[in-house]
């Protein structure tokens, strides 16, 4: 955990035709998070909801930490006072829109992750729809080696979801670094590739969702966004059912169906 002390912007966009590349560009701080850095963030996920024009996002890093957790310099963690309850509680707000607006947004989310991803970076991966890491990587709930809960920003929603309980609970309760290879194991992340070849490995993969019905592919997600709080099997077939009739009423269906029967890579128009 670092201090942000810059007014600059703290995250820089690529554009590749219908892929984005969303950077955090505060190397020299480790890119801490701060409600700043949160709110470009918040910024940038809200903003791709009525955006057909980008169809995935790949989320990365500079320099050798993906996100080292909190900025302790940032208003986040002022000296007590009147109004501290209050002020951190906008903060918190201000936090937890990032990972909000990350899930709702219609685009595939690929997180790249090049070093630790601590605290506010931890919970910042958990909630893209596919990680994957670097051998040089570290993932941490540093939030309980602070003295407040190690659940923050839907790390305590997220984690066990993905690894099980007794496996979230190692570790959301101790603060402890998992590394690369057990986050391969516990499906944490997809893959762990060279650090050089991070992106070329998110871009093969958003390349292969780029074949796909445009919303198809938003339908997905949103479906898997859905599906994974439900707990009964009926709620889940009848969601399916929907999306699937839905998505038989479209024009890239039919083209698919087509492009399947004549054996040529379909042409797609989200109509």
């Amino acid at each position: 955990m670092t201090a942000n002390t810059s007014s600059k912007p703290l995250t820089s966009v690529e554009n590749r035709g219908p892929i984005e590349i969303l950077t955090l560009i505060r190397p020299e701080a480790l890119n801490a998070m701060s409600p700043e850095l949160a709110d470009e963030l918040s910024a940038y996920f809200q903003g791709l909801q009525m955006r057909r024009d980008v169809r995935v996002v790949l989320l990365r890093a500079e320099g050798r930490a993906f996100c080292a957790g909190g900025d302790l310099d940032s208003e986040a963690f002022a000296s007590p006072g009147p109004g501290r309850a209050q002020r951190q509680y906008d903060i918190q707000v201000r936090y937890a829109a990032v990972t909000r607006s990350m899930r709702t947004c219609p685009q595939p989310i690929i997180a790249l992750v090049q070093g630790p991803a601590v605290g506010a970076g931890f919970s910042l991966t958990l909630a893209a729809d596919v990680r994957y890491c670097s051998p040089e990587a570290k993932f941490g709930a540093a939030y309980i080696k602070i003295g407040v809960s190690g659940t923050d920003m839907g790390s305590g929603y997220f984690l066990p979801k993905f690894v099980g309980l007794s496996v979230a609970s190692e570790f959301l309760m101790t603060g402890r670094f998992m590394l690369p290879q057990r986050a391969l194991a516990t499906g944490l992340v997809s893959d762990v590739v060279p650090a050089d070849k991070l992106l070329e490995t998110g871009l093969e993969l958003a390349n292969d969702m780029l074949k796909t019905a445009p919303m198809g592919l938003r339908l997905t997600k949103e479906s898997l966004n859905c599906l994974t709080q439900t707990t009964s099997l009926d709620a889940a077939l009848a969601f399916e059912d929907r999306q699937q009739i839905l998505l038989m009423e479209t024009a890239d269906h039919r083209e698919a169906i087509a492009a399947f029967k004549e054996k040529r890579a379909p042409n797609y128009t989200d109509n």
